[in-house]
């Protein structure tokens, strides 16, 4: 007869035994899909849909798609009752949670202008 799961892991050193468990414990928070999140978060369809603004089939096509804008995912994500980070890992830097997109992005164009007019100034002086 063949061991349980049980039996070797407590056969298993005490520190090699802790990080078996612990990524268990991270494999189990994760979800696979759209579907799988609004199941956790004990919602249906339908009721998603209300929320949304739209019909049931809508909310399936949106657990269906691979790619879709943030918009979309934070308004489903709300709709189930929860709210949407975006974390940014860099190497050389902590996480970065990123509050408003469309901030970020003016600063950013603003920052690149301001960088090209200064080179421009720069060029005509020289």
């Amino acid at each position: 007869m063949g061991r349980s799961l049980d039996d070797v892991l407590s056969q298993l050193p005490k520190a090699r035994r802790l990080r078996v468990e612990t990524r268990a414990r991270e494999l189990a928070d994760q979800v696979e899909s759209l579907a799988e999140l609004r199941r956790m978060a004990g919602k249906a369809q339908v009721e998603i849909a209300a929320s949304l603004g739209v019909k049931q089939p809508s909310v399936s096509k949106i657990e269906k798609q691979t790619d879709m804008y943030l918009s979309t995912l934070r308004s489903y994500v709300e709709a189930i009752g929860g709210e949407l980070d975006l974390i940014v890992r860099l190497p050389s830097h902590a996480p970065l949670r990123i509050e408003a997109l469309g901030d970020i992005t003016a600063k950013m164009v603003a920052g690149v202008a301001s960088k090209r007019q200064a080179s421009r100034a720069k060029a005509r002086a020289t």
